[in-house]
């Protein structure tokens, strides 16, 4: 099957940047989508970014104009830039793939701890 490996996570003062990478492997289909999702404790599992082989990206409103995911298709990378962080940023990031485009991810990372300190 395959694997998702996050890295990059750590602690940050509010207004600084971190810069998270996804790396996938296994058998992969050209036509994919990679997902970065965020959760804090006793908060539901949100959408952060995702991207298609293609390059066509989504953020959601919260993080538009401070995040940018990207890929490197060739290395089954994402990448998910984070500038100008806040404290409502604090959350455990995971990465998830949706091999085959399936509407859906169903292969997911353990996730990384990102922590935004005021």
């Amino acid at each position: 099957q395959v694997q998702l490996v996050e890295s990059g996570g750590g602690l940050v003062q509010a207004g600084g940047s971190l810069r998270l990478s996804c790396a996938a492997s296994g058998v992969i289909f050209g036509s994919n989508v990679m997902y970065w999702y965020r959760q804090a404790p006793g908060k539901q599992r949100d959408l952060v970014a995702k991207i298609t082989s293609a390059g066509s990206t989504t953020y959601s409103e919260s993080v538009k104009g401070r995040f940018t995911i990207s890929r490197d298709t060739t290395k089954n990378t994402s990448y998910l830039q984070m500038n100008s962080l806040k404290p409502e940023d604090t959350a455990v990031y995971v990465c998830a793939l949706d091999p085959e485009i399936l509407g859906l991810p169903i292969y997911w990372g353990h996730g990384t701890q990102v922590t935004v300190s005021s």
